[in-house]
């Protein structure tokens, strides 16, 4: 390949944005789960309290 053929490659790989809404989408869901583990490590003993509430609900049916 010479050097006019690899810059023009270059170029439209940067130009090629297929895959940039499914990256977008991947970041968006990682950075949902980190804040719902990082609520959840906040709040443990609320949401221990919660749970076993539920957990004794369930069981007293």
């Amino acid at each position: 390949m010479d050097g006019t053929r690899l810059i023009d490659f270059s170029k439209g790989l940067l130009k090629n944005e297929s895959g940039q809404g499914t990256t977008e989408y991947a970041i968006l869901v990682g950075v949902l789960v980190v804040i719902a583990i990082l609520a959840i490590l906040a709040f443990r003993e609320k949401v221990g309290e919660l749970w076993n509430a539920i957990a004794e609900g369930i069981n007293s049916l």
